[in-house]
């Protein structure tokens, strides 16, 4: 198994100020990189400028600039290399799709915050200090920084990356070959319904709540970005307290965000550690809080008609409130991990459907909780019926797979 391990780092001053000097000298190489693709096309010769040619510069690039480039690993700027590479063969594959091409763009001071490490022990050693008990890790160029390691590392560390976020810099591990923490069977198999009164409700009638997590700090949210709406938004140089005011917004999306995780980590466990097979839908959550097309009104040019986007709006803001997209990818992370099965199904009529005689009319359901059939009067909650439906297909999927 591959798996990611993060933690936190506790830097001195001097290490916080080395730190932040880091992603701008990266970012700085990206750039640079970016225009010289740039003004190669646009030449007469057309030329491409692909990933060997300019890593083959990387040498000349150190020794000219020694205080900056030459500081940082050769490796570390090879990945940021391959980091523009693969953006532009996203462009290409875009194009020759016919999708939004989306050409790469320059990054800034606020858009470059993590760095790569493509090795263990290149320009980068995890657990650099194995005599003391205090776990840190050594950056070329930084030294070795203190690690908040709250738990233990299995497998082969295979690269080191270190992110900022906010004012916090984290360290993430890729390891392989972490072997796999099976349970012991429970015979249980459960359905699970998706929701947004309820963040989720499972075949055995049992309801999670929806802590709406971005609904109960939103005053605070709002006046954060009031505060901040007042600065101009294009700016060659931010005062101290426009910079202040953007950490204010983003260390509160911050805390929304590690405490939207922490609850699907938890809810997930309880799943995993209680049923052997676990069944959801299987949803699309872009297209589901996709803003609706505009509709042009035929009498009035220029004009357009009521689309619902702002009745839309609110539920898509509640959709993505829940994360259900980031719960199911670590509910099948927990699943393998754990030796289970995560089964998904097509999510179509799941609470039209009457489980009982199978009839399905958007009738059935009359109000956002409650469900009956017109056909045979069976009666019970629109979220539970969601949930039986979906264990149903996943028996029916797995029957067939059988």
């Amino acid at each position: 198994m591959i798996r990611a391990y993060r933690f936190l780092l506790r830097p001195t001053a001097r290490q916080s100020v080395a730190l932040g000097e880091m992603p701008r000298d990266h970012y700085s190489l990206y750039n640079g990189a970016l225009q010289e693709r740039r003004d190669a096309y646009r030449h007469t010769s057309k030329t491409s400028v692909r990933y060997g040619d300019q890593s083959a510069q990387l040498k000349e690039i150190r020794a000219f600039d020694p205080e900056r480039q030459g500081r940082w690993s050769f490796s570390s700027q090879q990945a940021t290399l391959r980091r523009l590479d693969k953006a532009f063969q996203a462009f290409f594959r875009r194009v020759k799709a016919g999708q939004t091409p989306g050409y790469p763009r320059f990054k800034g001071v606020g858009h470059f915050d993590t760095v790569t490490f493509p090795k263990d022990g290149d320009g980068c050693r995890w657990d650099s200090t194995p005599h003391d008990a205090q776990t840190r890790v050594r950056l070329q160029g930084i030294g070795h920084i203190r690690v908040h390691q709250h738990r233990p590392v299995q497998g082969r560390v295979k690269t080191i990356s270190v992110k900022r976020e906010g004012n916090r810099w984290y360290i993430v591990l890729a390891c392989d070959d972490v072997p796999s923490e099976e349970l012991s069977p429970t015979g249980a198999i459960v359905g699970i319904d998706m929701g947004v009164a309820h963040f989720l409700t499972t075949s055995d009638g049992e309801h999670v709540a929806n802590p709406r997590f971005l609904t109960a700090m939103a005053e605070e949210m709002a006046e954060a970005q009031r505060h901040l709406a007042t600065f101009p938004k294009r700016t060659r140089q931010r005062t101290k307290r426009h910079r202040a005011a953007a950490r204010k917004v983003a260390k509160l999306h911050g805390k929304i965000r590690r405490q939207r995780a922490d609850f699907h980590h938890k809810t997930a466990r309880a799943l995993v550690t209680d049923h052997d097979v676990i069944a959801h839908e299987r949803l699309n959550t872009a297209g589901m809080t996709k803003s609706p097309a505009p509709k042009a009104d035929p009498e009035q040019p220029g004009a357009f008609l009521p689309n619902g986007a702002a009745a839309k709006a609110g539920l898509n803001r509640s959709i993505l409130d829940a994360g259900w997209a980031q719960f199911l990818g670590i509910l099948a992370n927990k699943a393998e991990s754990a030796g289970r099965l995560t089964v998904p199904v097509d999510a179509r009529n799941t609470s039209r459907t009457c489980p009982d005689c199978g009839h399905v009319a958007q009738e059935n359901r009359a109000t956002q909780a409650g469900f009956q059939c017109t056909a045979c009067g069976f009666a019970a909650n629109a979220d539970h019926v969601g949930a039986t439906n979906v264990l149903n297909r996943a028996g029916l999927a797995l029957r067939a797979a059988a």
